[in-house]
């Protein structure tokens, strides 16, 4: 029976080997030096090759990640997403794990340098999901939820460029971090990170009451009708593109009281539990339910999934391909990555609904052919204003 195991040198060895067999990848890790880059690199390559999902997430904070680390990746991993937490200044210190099918998690202070990765003063915990199978699915549910949090940026030729030139400023200052980062083997511990920056949530409003039935506020009205149209016109997808604040989630939970059963998609909690509130104040007579890390409640009417919980065989595979009547991907522009994809490419809802205040992504892939490039509503935050469906805004000089 696999054990967890004790790792205090070398670390390297291990990730390369469970590389070699590995279809999914990710690492988070608080900062990347290129001496670290390069004592993985083949590996990844080899992997990317045939196929394999690479995710890596890394942080700005004190400016110790190198740009050319950076560059490194997108040059020899084209194919890999690579997010970097824009930490304003806070501290980013999580653990390092990477993913395979069978589930290997590694948890410790290796950060990706060549000392941490080789002859470091280290300690990692390698955990098998055979020893644990609930340690590897919240291991991966809280990857996923900062690796898509709204604070972190994709890693592409611009991205670099841009760290690039705060990097260098801010190491003009700062002599001795210099000195660090030149030598690429000092390891630099950090205090345990601040509060995450808070997710904007969908405001509660103030919803008409008629009847004990709640009614959708006017932008919920017009976009009703505009899915509405779209049904009409035999479209099986749609997206719609709402600012932040007209209240996408209750749309969404209006528009699914014409459908039997429901999913939910998202990659992060508090997004799960706020859309399930919502739902069901529109639907109270429904059983609501969440797919995560913490919670297996699969039979509801209304399923709330964690896009990672539900991407796992095991929990995918048990549902049928036709389950869902609807399907809804909340912040639809995460929807392209590999992940999502996963799910969507396995059900056959009736109707997939994307929702999202920001289609456009930044790494240049393609969210409006998920849906058909049926956009079916659009509202910019400046036209609701204009329409005093959203407060105007002011600024002061302070």
């Amino acid at each position: 029976m696999s054990k967890l195991r004790l790792i205090t040198a070398n670390l390297v060895d291990t990730i390369n080997k469970l590389t070699e067999e590995a279809d999914k990848i990710y690492i988070l890790t608080s900062f990347i030096m290129l001496s670290g880059v390069k004592k993985i690199l083949s590996a990844l390559k080899s992997v990317s090759l045939r196929g394999a999902e690479i995710k890596i997430c890394t942080g700005d904070y004190l400016h110790i990640t190198q740009p050319d680390a950076l560059q490194l990746f997108t040059k020899e991993l084209p194919d890999a997403e690579v997010r970097m937490w824009n930490s304003g200044g806070k501290s980013f210190h999580p653990y390092l794990f990477r993913f395979k099918e069978k589930g290997h998690v590694i948890v410790g202070s290796s950060n990706m340098s060549a000392s941490a990765l080789t002859s470091g003063v280290e300690r990692n915990l390698h955990a098998p999901s055979a020893v644990d199978d609930e340690i590897f699915g919240k291991a991966l549910e809280e990857f996923e939820q900062l690796f898509y949090h709204e604070v972190t940026i994709p890693v592409n030729k611009e991205t670099v460029k841009q760290y690039r030139k705060s990097y260098d400023y801010f190491h003009e200052k700062q002599s001795v971090v210099k000195y660090w980062t030149e030598t690429e083997e000092t390891e630099i511990m950090f205090s345990e990170p601040e509060d995450q920056a808070e997710i904007i949530a969908e405001p509660p409003g103030n919803y008409v009451i008629n009847h004990e039935t709640l009614e959708p506020r006017p932008a919920q009205k017009v976009a009703l009708l505009a899915l509405e149209n779209t049904m009409e016109e035999e479209y099986d997808r749609a997206l719609v593109v709402m600012a932040t604040g007209l209240g996408k989630t209750y749309l969404a939970a209006f528009f699914a009281q014409n459908f039997n059963r429901i999913l939910f998609i998202a990659h992060q909690k508090e997004l799960l539990e706020q859309a399930k509130q919502s739902f069901s104040h529109v639907m109270p007579d429904r059983l609501a339910g969440i797919l995560n890390a913490d919670y297996k409640e699969k039979d509801a009417d209304m399923l709330f999934a964690s896009v990672s919980t539900l991407g796992l065989s095991q929990h995918l595979h048990s549902f049928q391909t036709d389950d869902f009547d609807l399907i809804i991907v909340d912040e639809f522009h995460h929807a392209a990555a590999n992940s999502y994809q996963k799910v969507l490419d396995y059900f056959e809802p009736t109707f997939l609904l994307g929702i999202t205040a920001t289609p456009d992504r930044m790494d240049n892939k393609d969210v409006y052919s998920i849906c058909e490039g049926n956009t079916a509503y659009r509202i910019h935050f400046l036209e609701a204003i204009q329409k005093q469906w959203l407060a105007p805004i002011h600024y002061w000089n302070l």
